[in-house]
Order: C-alpha cells, then structure tokens, then sequence
C-alpha cells in the first residue's frame, strides 16, 4: 500500500496549499515534500544500506531546499509561517 494515497494528497494541498486542486501552490508542494522526505527517513533507519532511497531522499531535500529558497524570496511572512507549521529549521 502506498503511503501516498490520493485523499492524503488532496488532504495536504487542502491544509497547505488553499485547495486541493491547487497542485501547483509552493506552500502545497513544500508539505508534501516534506510528508515525503519523512517517510523515506524512516524507511532509511531500517533499511541503512538502502543507497538508491538515500540518493532519492537527498533529491528531495535538495528540491525543498530550493522551493523554500524562493518562498523567502517572494514570500517571507508565508515562509516563516509554513517552516512553523510544518515543524522544519529549528
């Protein structure tokens, strides 16, 4: 079963994003980055010689890290409330 299911896409983009067709939200794809990049965390503390996930997993943070970059940019009051919520740069 995938830990990705279409109602928890929606779900996310509904949370984060305004809407659930609003794919396209950086807000939105920064959660569900960031929904992905956990659950590929914790498949990696089970799984520690698993390097083709690990590539995978740094792809990820590097996209986020690239999306969030810009958010700061255009966005800084919707930056500082999203790393809020979501819990990520302590």
């Amino acid at each position: 079963m995938p830990y990705l299911t279409k109602e928890k896409v929606a779900s996310i983009f509904e949370t984060y994003g305004g809407s659930a067709k609003n794919t396209g939200s950086v807000e939105g794809q920064i959660a569900l980055l960031t929904e992905r990049i956990s659950a590929l965390s914790a498949h990696l503390k089970e799984n520690k010689k698993d390097f083709g996930t690990h590539r995978g997993l740094m792809k990820l943070v590097g996209q986020r890290k690239r999306l969030l970059s810009y958010l700061s940019k255009t966005n800084l009051e919707g930056y500082r409330g999203l790393i809020e919520k979501l819990g990520i740069r302590k």
